[in-house]
């Protein structure tokens, strides 16, 4: 047996020498899965399996190169650049291109982002004369996107009764028609979104035949990363792939599936005995991640799903601390108290800024938490906010590579024909849009024959039409000979987007030059690594545009920064930090209260707090404030649901002016108490007192909190009072009485704001 076997613990080992027939590797947070994969595409290339013969799928491209980089050490880089390994959408579009011509597009297609699908809807929705209200394009994009991902064509959609009437009592009885058209466009422009990098490749293996048994040959070992995440696109090509030798491992944790609003199917993963009745479980249950309490914690959560695979996580690391549970009067204070305790820990404990993420359910979440950081000098960024390959300067010059490659890309052409400024106005632009679709044809078509079109216009015009069309095809005939550095270096020159920008000498355009240079340094780092691309000479332009076009903000390190990573807890899926803050920890925000209708979806947000535990390493706080502003009303909250399934002994209550000691004779043992009654929009269930064990602090969250200062003072309209936040103001109105009793009140520098009184903790002055 290999050297690098003794590496892995007893369950990792057999999960990675089981190699025949399919196997499910089940995996809890922090349990090695990415090393138990990694070490079995190793353990097949050792056993004499060709390298060619192995496809590796996973959802980020940073998890597919992190895979390679380990077989590489443990192979060496000859073996480990054989394996087809790479995401989903990476992988699909290598194999459609070399069958494009099957499917009728050009080896070069384009690859949309969303931005583009998004553009070219609107552009649908305005040639329509539709609302852009109602027919928003995001709306309509996460349409057929869901669509799409269902294997659900636009013919498909348009015939389906069910589909169609439901968009009528949504009030957008033209989506099939969109969906329609812009399926068509796409087509036309030789150009795919993500999702047709999914429908296509079903289409291509349900079409051709021939080419479905080419790849079951070829693929004799299938592995597959994040199982619970796939959705039914992903499914079937899986299913369809692996039918032959059935060689296949799926890794995967079920109590990770978080991403149904994107598709993912948790049923993929929990039904797979129905598909491979003779399927192979093992479990990975060692968490080398957390410490013992945070495992713990999330181990008592977790237990609370019905419908999951049955795992006990568990750790050898220290005990660690208690998760402290801290309370808030406002989301203004809980970002604060975040804020002072990061800069406390970075004092005392000696931590730096990549150590922390503050994570949240929404990504509105985030205003507070940054002003709050602001004030405390902290550094930070948000994770998912636009990428490099957004901002316009590089988008634009992208567009330029996109049209020398595929003259059939309408969205790039569109970009680029009159930037940098070349005289033709969106009225020439408008007429060459009309006549394209009045023909069925692309922009290109046009420009290059306009004459045979009609195209009126002057000719001034025409001529700086001409002119665009013979730099392009100029650039074209470059970019046959030269490597993608070569060819995009002298694009940028000729576009004149280099000298357009070196001539602005404002701050944002001295940044948006050094946005072009360093696109420019990465390509020229993408020509020299040659471990890229096996079959080709020399680097291609075609090559790179493959490259950028399927990353994601998924595929970013966050944790190699010197910053504090703010986040939603979807998006910290696969991470880890050695402090975690979860903040808005509240009924109705976490879980949501679109999620309360089924078991299911709480089941997911369950999930999704399981998550977000289990992305701490060291440290964990879970805040949650007791009122908060939604859309300029103030709203009281009371704590999440989640908070009271971790078990009691795992948790430390922070002591602040809404806790309380407890009373020792109201505490309810854990085994005597009932599980928590789901919770339906409206309804508000009472919950039975309890008392944590000694040593512990908690939260009164009864009907009846204990009496606070406010409620024994007579507040009468025109007093004067002071609040520790707001200074000094005047009682201007008082209304309600008891729990409801509130006071609105004028601050000298505030302004005027309604407070609860039981909370306000106000003093007659």
């Amino acid at each position: 047996m290999q050297a690098y076997i003794s590496e892995l613990n007893d369950a990792q080992r057999v999960a990675v020498v089981n190699t025949e027939g399919p196997i499910l590797v089940l995996a809890g947070a922090g349990s090695g899965k990415t090393k138990t994969l990694t070490y079995k595409i190793a353990y097949l290339i050792s056993k004499g399996i060709d390298p060619f013969n192995i496809l590796a799928l996973t959802f980020t491209n940073k998890a597919a190169r992190e895979m390679k980089e380990r077989v590489e050490l443990l192979l060496g880089t000859s073996n480990a650049k054989n394996v087809w390994l790479g995401t989903f959408h990476a992988t699909f579009a290598r194999i459609l291109r070399s069958e494009a011509e099957k499917l009728g597009y050009s080896r070069h297609f384009t690859i949309y982002d969303t931005e583009d699908s998004k553009r070219v809807i609107k552009g649908i929705v305005k040639n329509l004369n539709l609302d852009d209200k109602i027919y928003k394009a995001s709306t309509v994009l996460g349409r057929i996107s869901s669509a799409k991902s269902s294997l659900i064509d636009a013919d498909d959609y348009i015939s389906n009764a069910e589909l169609i009437e439901n968009d009528k009592i949504m009030r957008r009885p033209e989506m099939g028609k969109i969906f329609k058209t812009y399926s068509e466009k796409c087509f036309v422009a030789s150009a795919m979104d993500f999702d047709d990098l999914l429908l296509n490749m079903n289409i291509l293996l349900r079409d051709f035949p021939e080419v479905l048994n080419k790849y079951q040959r070829l693929f004799k070992y299938i592995l597959v990363d994040e199982y619970q995440d796939t959705n039914y696109a992903q499914y079937m090509i899986v299913k369809k792939l692996a039918a032959n030798n059935e060689n296949i491992t799926v890794v995967g944790d079920d109590a990770q599936s978080i991403y149904s609003f994107r598709g993912a199917n948790i049923e993929n993963i929990l039904n797979l005995k129905k598909d491979y009745p003779d399927i192979k479980i093992f479990k990975l249950e060692q968490n080398y991640r957390s410490t013992q309490n945070i495992v713990n914690a999330a181990n008592s959560v977790i237990k609370k799903n019905k419908n999951q695979f049955y795992k006990e996580i568990w750790t050898e690391n220290q005990s660690g601390d208690q998760i402290d549970v801290v309370a808030s009067s406002s989301d203004g204070e809980e970002a604060r108290k975040i804020a002072s305790k990061i800069s406390s820990l970075i004092e005392e404990e000696q931590m730096v800024y990549k150590n922390f993420a503050i994570l949240y359910r929404t990504n509105a979440q985030s205003r507070s938490l940054e002003e709050a950081l602001r004030a405390e000098n902290i550094p930070y960024r948000i994770y998912g906010s636009i990428s490099f390959y957004q901002r316009k300067e590089i988008k634009d010059l992208i567009a330029y590579f996109r049209l020398v490659l595929n003259s059939n890309d309408d969205d790039a052409l569109l970009r680029v024909i009159n930037y940098p400024a070349r005289g033709i106005g969106k009225t020439t632009l408008d007429r060459l849009i009309v006549l394209a679709d009045m023909h069925k044809v692309t922009l290109w078509d046009v420009i290059t024959n306009s004459k045979n079109y009609n195209l009126e216009s002057n000719s001034g015009v025409l001529k700086k039409i001409e002119d665009f069309v013979l730099m392009i095809q100029s650039m074209k005939v470059l970019n046959n000979t030269k490597n993608a550095f070569e060819s995009a270096s002298q694009i940028a020159k000729d576009s004149g987007i280099l000298r357009d920008l070196f001539e602005d000498k404002s701050t944002e355009g001295v940044g948006r030059l050094e946005n072009l240079e360093e696109l420019l340094n990465g390509i020229r780092e993408f020509v020299e690594n040659k471990e890229e691309d096996e079959d080709a000479q020399i680097k291609t332009l075609g090559d790179y545009i493959q490259n950028i076009s399927l990353l994601t903000d998924a595929d970013t390190d966050v944790t190699n920064t010197e910053v504090v990573s703010l986040m939603t807890i979807h998006a910290a899926k696969g991470l880890e930090f050695p402090c975690v803050f979860l903040s808005g920890v509240e009924e109705n925000l976490f879980p949501s209260l679109m999620a309360l209708n089924t078991r299911s979806e709480l089941e997911e947000e369950r999930r999704l707090f399981y998550v977000a535990i289990t992305r701490a390493m060291k440290k964990l706080f879970i805040h949650y404030a007791e009122s908060r502003f939604k859309w300029g009303n103030l709203n009281f909250c009371e704590p999440s649901r989640f908070i009271d399934e971790i078990d009691p002994r795992y948790l430390n209550f922070v002591d602040n002016f809404s806790f309380s000691k407890p009373k020792t004779e109201s505490y309810i043992p854990k085994q005597e108490k009932q599980e928590k009654p789901y919770k339906q929009k409206g309804e508000c269930i009472k919950k039975v007192e309890k008392t944590p064990p000694p040593g512990f602090k908690k939260v009164y969250k009864s009907s009846s909190p204990p009496q606070t200062q406010n409620e024994k003072q007579d507040f009468e309209v025109g007093m004067f009072v002071m609040h520790e936040k707001f200074g000094k103001g005047q009682l201007i109105s008082l209304e309600g009485s008891g729990d409801s009793h509130k006071a609105i009140v004028l601050f000298e520098k505030q302004g005027q704001k309604q407070l609860l009184l039981k909370y306000a903790r106000l003093k007659i002055i």
